[in-house]
């Protein structure tokens, strides 16, 4: 084939034009608020209808936004997919509009003289089934994220761009939200002046069937649930959870919002999640959350993880995970600390509230030990390095998560700071403790909710001023170099130590419940549903020897049709090695599986000959 002339070369018009200059968020307020109308009385399609009015102070090109980077998230994912039937317009009159061709959360519009504002529609359509996205509506609930419905202007801060919202529900619906509003004629919602970042920090939730708990004097649990029954929490169900709220008030000394406010649905329709913000966190549990609280205990730590992050990731947060606006990218260096820290605590104020037992947190803390003390990925990825997947794999699906590694400076980060706090305990001769730097660095004055960046030199210096020691050394060891197995130092510290015993210790027995999945990790390296479905393949364990993959099925067990009964009985008999029929795909074969001859579960064990650190850090503050 011959290259056609110059003069005959096809051109696609317009291109060129498409690209465009967005700029740099700057601190100056920005012209006037923006009146943001949602319409979410659709509750059979949950079809989100936008109408923004949008002050304009001189003709020419202005850059809208989508909000792209939300910092509860970590990683840039808005999902501008689900964004449709945008149009602008001016004194009634359409208004041309272009979107980036990289940058596609940019659209830039073509301003006339002569108007004092533009006026932006389009829908927000909410996916309908999980494989469309994370499910926020329901036609008997909605989880409204702000920053789902809303263009902003380029060039200006999203604290200086103010915003006057308003919402439209469904008959009868109420609502809860971080923002005040007022309800006015029929189901419409007109909310507090508020500023761009605020209101993007305030989801609404929003149910036909509602139920506000105070749980103190600043904060309210607000419960959402898909049939009234659900919202039947007894006394002694709520009790536990106003102990959180005061356990972390103990814990940090001040309260860093001037109201809380909890937005917890009880759903089977919503995504499962969890998000913080600063004065609300955003959260989807089991609708049995409470009418089946004993088969529901490890969703528990749901509520204590998000509140916390109101100190911990939202009026502390690392520098570089903070961003003037929305378009402009986070690094996420800290979040071993953000996420982590959050973690540790998360655990500890299950155990000092009360809503896990002393025995329950053991438990979960020796699966957590266990998982990445048998886990190969940290001799290759340091752990300081998963703080970048958000961005890298979003939480997608992983083949080998055991050797991939995921987010691990969640859990794994949450050993660290275990190590942290029983060695702040034994250098000090334990009159200092993490809790002592809990409150230094994430306390603050009371009510103030303004947001303060950190950098790793002052999480150096706030351990340092407690008790010196070369933390910095210890840190960048901790996060920086690759090792075999994990950070057990803070059991050891504890008094305790990791262990395998041959039956589930409690909260693993509640978990392996909850989730129908049997962890057969630390036997045969293999997690499997009750199906027959491998769930997760150690790397490197006996189920990786033997070719098994996630998603494939367990058919027979030494020729019987499979069962997880079945399989722990064989696996319990003394064998060393069992038959397995495997399918996956079309492919159906047999594999021989080695087995040590007896199942194995973690567990934590005693030690008499430490002091009992671990009890100590568990131990209520309230009756302190």
């Amino acid at each position: 084939m011959t290259d056609a002339p110059a003069s005959d070369a096809i051109t696609l018009p317009g291109r060129d034009t498409d690209v465009f200059d967005i700029p740099e968020p700057r601190d100056e307020p920005y012209a006037g608020p923006i009146a943001l109308n949602v319409d979410a009385s659709d509750r059979w399609r949950g079809i989100l209808r936008v109408r923004e009015v949008i002050p304009v102070t001189r003709a020419g090109e202005l850059v809208l936004l989508y909000p792209k980077w939300l910092p509860g998230f970590h990683a840039p994912v808005a999902p501008i997919e689900l964004l449709a039937g945008l149009s602008f317009t001016a004194a009634g009159e359409p208004l041309p509009w272009r979107r980036h061709p990289t940058m596609v959360h940019a659209f830039a519009v073509t301003v006339p003289r002569e108007v004092d504002a533009i006026t932006a529609e389009f829908q927000f359509l909410s996916p309908t089934d999980p494989a469309q996205g994370r499910l926020i509506s329901s036609p008997d609930m909605l989880l409204l994220p702000w920053n789902a419905v809303i263009l902003y202007p380029a060039g200006h801060a999203a604290a200086e761009i103010r915003v006057d919202a308003h919402l439209a529900l469904p008959e009868k619906w109420d609502a809860a939200c971080a923002i005040a509003f007022e309800r006015g004629d029929g189901e419409r919602l007109t909310f507090e002046r508020s500023a761009l970042d605020t209101l993007v920090d305030s989801p609404v939730l929003a149910a036909q069937h509602f139920r506000t708990v105070p749980l103190d004097e600043h904060v309210d649990l607000h419960l959402a649930a898909d049939e009234a029954r659900h919202l039947a929490a007894a006394d002694e169900q709520i009790a536990p959870h106003r102990a959180v709220v005061a356990e972390a008030l103990l814990l940090f000394g001040s309260r860093p919002f001037d109201r809380f406010h909890m937005l917890f649905a009880l759903s089977d329709t919503l995504t499962a999640a969890g998000v913080e913000h600063h004065r609300s966190f955003e959260a989807v549990s089991a609708p049995e959350y409470f009418t089946g609280w004993d088969a529901h205990v490890s969703r528990r730590d749901t509520i204590p993880h998000e509140f916390i992050h109101s100190w911990n990731g939202k009026h502390r947060r690392g520098a570089d995970s903070c961003a003037p606006s929305f378009d402009r990218p986070i690094r996420n260096s800290l979040l071993w600390v953000y996420e982590g820290q959050t973690q540790y605590w998360t655990n500890v104020l299950c155990a000092r509230s009360g809503l896990w037992s002393r025995e329950l947190t053991l438990g979960a803390l020796a699966l957590t030990a266990a998982r990445y003390e048998a886990r190969p990925g940290s001799r290759w990825r340091p752990l300081l390095d998963t703080t970048r997947d958000p961005i890298i794999a979003a939480r997608s699906p992983l083949p080998w998560p055991s050797w991939q590694r995921s987010e691990d400076y969640y859990a794994e980060g949450a050993l660290l700071w275990l190590e942290v706090d029983t060695r702040l305990r034994e250098l000090s001769g334990d009159t200092r403790s993490l809790d002592d730097f809990a409150r230094c660095f994430f306390g603050g004055a009371e009510g103030d909710w303004s947001t303060r960046p950190y950098h790793l030199d002052d999480v150096v210096a706030a351990l340092t001023q407690l008790v010196p020691f070369d933390w910095h050394a210890f840190l960048s060891q901790a996060l920086d170099e690759t090792r075999p197995g994990t950070l057990l130092g803070g059991i050891e510290r504890g008094g305790y130590r990791l262990d395998y015993g041959e039956t589930p210790n409690p909260y693993q027995r509640c978990q392996e419940a909850e989730s129908g999945i049997t962890d057969l990790t630390h036997t045969v390296g293999i997690s499997v549903a009750s199906d027959g479905r491998i769930s997760d393949v150690l790397w490197g364990g006996a189920g990786f020897d033997a070719d098994l993959t996630i998603g494939s099925i367990i058919v027979a067990v030494d020729e019987r049709p499979f069962s997880v009964e079945r399989l722990r009985s064989v696996l319990e008999s003394g064998v060393d090695s069992l038959a397995l029929l495997i399918r996956r795909g079309v492919r159906v074969r047999s594999v021989q599986l080695h087995t040590p001859g007896r199942l194995r579960y973690p567990l934590l064990v005693r030690r008499d000959d430490r002091a009992d650190r671990l009890g100590a850090i568990l131990r209520p503050r309230r009756s302190s």
